[in-house]
């Protein structure tokens, strides 16, 4: 695929993980995944709590309870309870990914990583980049 035409389907599935991110019941932070395999999306998710509790994302004193799924953690368990797989898929978020989420995607075979907006610590990235995913910002002014 030439880069112009890369170019016009990331921003594309970016803007449809940015639509997802409104299903969160997060009122910190609201952040969307899709995840995408031969230009098809296998998976989305958002931020939010587990299946079977209360979608209630945060405590009284506005932080967010540990047990809250990210949005990438949320499309990666999705693939894992379907009959796709992630091996050779991208991923588009609205948030860089946390350390965490960044080992899930790396052990996920996720190949590239498509994000809108940074996160506070980049350390999800450098492991990224570390462990060869391709890694591409697309800032909100270009989208």
């Amino acid at each position: 695929m030439n880069e112009n035409k890369r170019n016009k389907y990331d921003k594309a599935y970016l803007r449809i993980a940015k639509e997802w991110s409104l299903l969160s019941y997060c009122q910190r932070k609201k952040v969307g995944a899709i995840i995408v395999k031969d230009r098809m999306i296998i998976s989305d998710g958002y931020n939010g709590t587990p299946t079977g509790f209360d979608n209630c994302c945060e405590d009284g004193n506005n932080l967010t309870h540990w047990h809250v799924l990210h949005a990438e953690a949320n499309a990666i368990l999705k693939v894992a309870r379907s009959t796709q797989s992630c091996e050779g898929a991208s991923l588009y978020i609205t948030l860089s990914p946390c350390k965490e989420c960044s080992k899930l995607i790396h052990q996920s075979g996720i190949k590239r990583v498509v994000y809108q907006n940074g996160y506070k610590d980049d350390s999800g990235i450098q492991f990224l980049i570390k462990a060869g995913v391709d890694v591409v910002h697309i800032p909100d002014s270009e989208i």
